[in-house]
């Protein structure tokens, strides 16, 4: 048999059927949906008179357009928005589809809601309507976002017409350096391959890099893999990532946990497979890493300064660099360092887990958010919300200035009431930093949660590693 990466076993062992030479009907073990993605794909089910075919292995998340204010009871006040979360809580019960409706205690983004109740599991295939479902590649499945099209198709089947995508490898070896995290990994790799330097590849990232980052860490990775345009992520299931599962997964158990444990362990890329492209990084190369323009690749370590729009190679670039300097209202030449900035946002399915929040209360413990600066932490989950008030981390962040707020997308997208005004500047933990991503004129600088901590507590972009940080 000829040697196989991870992401060609995945497939071969979902394929229901061979199309043609491009093109399989793959099987999917879970299929997650959330508010905005959904309504058409009910509605089309419908009309066409069918159910649901496997309702249970279908879960819901109401995530995107719900408000994060703080208090007990949260009220979708968006007449459409409040639509959406109605139409998804009767469709679900209409179907018997699982529901982490609005006022669920453990409601909270699916890409983080998913993996922490154990539902995510080395081997499977998991989709969603949301591009940022690479993020199950931390624990070895094969995860991506589909159309409304396709989540109809979906919910009919439990399959999806599936075209092959190329395989990548990149390896990463060495150590982080103090300070730097797997944000400023994944931001350092998507400035150096760029923004569409993964299109049409599943992505298997390797190294002895890789295999140090806890998995919370490979989350983020795998995560913001898909701003290089990349198709799917995928990290080989260690002894990390099936404990990660096994504690979550109490249904694993007796011979069934054997299995699962012997099947997983297959679950590589052969020594001799062959990938149709490979890059190479070291890890100690990573600084700090800070976008600045509108786009992931347009980044920057936090040492450097703003590029001129002629030192591009083409005419193309030109444009795209000018485009967004006149958006980012900044001076080519300029330090990125020192940039002032008037918001802070921490949370997203990006950096919204416990780990995030640990490393923001860090920096901050026993400091204040800067005069003028406006701070939100809103956590992935509940149950990350609820783990964080245990821990203490909610009193240290309060009591800094921040604002502890509900779990949701929030200020990821202008989506919910979350939104930015015209000209605010913020340093966020987020994915994207598209003109208008987080209110129309708002000006996305993306980071690390210990960088954007840094920012919120000086009032600017500052390198992290400057500050002294408390690790009591």
């Amino acid at each position: 048999m000829p040697p196989k990466t991870l992401y060609q076993k995945l497939v071969d062992a979902h394929t229901v059927a061979t199309i043609d030479d491009d093109n399989v009907l793959l099987y999917c073990d879970l299929h997650l949906m959330n508010e905005y993605t959904s309504p058409q794909a009910f509605a089309g089910l419908h009309e066409q008179q069918r159910g649901v075919m496997v309702p249970g292995q279908n879960v819901a998340v109401v995530s995107h357009i719900i408000p994060t204010h703080p208090g007990a009871i949260r009220v979708i006040a968006d007449p459409a928005s409040a639509l959406q979360a109605t139409n998804l809580h009767a469709n679900c019960a209409r179907h018997g589809i699982p529901l982490f409706d609005t006022d669920d205690a453990l409601q909270g983004i699916e890409h983080v809601v998913g993996p922490e109740h154990g539902m995510i599991r080395p081997g499977m295939v998991v989709i969603c309507g949301d591009s940022h479902t690479t993020t199950y590649g931390a624990l070895g499945a094969l995860g991506f976002g589909i159309g409304t099209s396709e989540v109809e198709h979906v919910l009919a089947t439990q399959t999806l017409v599936y075209r092959m995508a190329r395989t990548m490898r990149i390896r990463v070896d060495g150590t982080l350096p103090a300070g730097t995290t797997a944000k400023d990994l994944i931001l350092k790799i998507i400035g150096a391959i760029g923004a569409q330097g993964a299109r049409g590849y599943v992505v298997e990232f390797c190294g002895t890099a890789i295999r140090a980052l806890s998995v919370e860490a490979r989350f983020t990775l795998c995560n913001m893999t898909v701003e290089a345009a990349a198709r799917g992520a995928l990290i080989a299931p260690d002894a990390a990532a099936t404990d990660y599962v096994l504690r979550r997964a109490p249904d694993i158990a007796g011979p069934q946990r054997d299995a699962a444990l012997a099947y997983w362990a297959t679950l590589h890329s052969d020594a001799d497979a062959a990938f149709d492209l490979e890059f190479a990084f070291d890890a100690g190369e990573v600084e700090p890493y800070v976008t600045w323009g509108t786009s992931p690749d347009q980044v920057l370590p936090v040492s450097g300064t703003i590029p001129f729009a002629e030192d591009q190679i083409d005419e193309a670039g030109q444009r795209s660099v000018e485009r967004a300097l006149a958006y980012t209202r900044l001076q080519p030449g300029a330090a990125l360092a020192g940039t002032a900035i008037q918001h802070v946002f921490i949370g997203s399915c990006t950096n919204g887990r416990i780990e995030d929040l640990r490393a923001v209360a860090q920096v901050v413990r026993g400091r204040k958010v800067a005069a003028g600066v406006r701070a939100m932490v809103v956590p992935g989950s509940g149950a990350v919300r609820a783990q964080a008030e245990r821990e203490g981390l909610a009193g240290i962040l309060i009591e800094a200035g921040f604002e502890w707020r509900q779990p949701g997308c929030s200020m990821c997208l202008a989506m919910n009431d979350d939104v930015l005004g015209d000209g605010v500047r913020c340093a966020s933990t987020t994915n994207r930093n598209f003109e208008g991503r987080q209110g129309r004129g708002a000006i996305t600088h993306l980071m690390s949660p210990a960088m954007a901590a840094a920012a919120a507590v000086t009032g600017a972009i500052t390198d992290v590693r400057q500050l002294e940080i408390s690790h009591a």
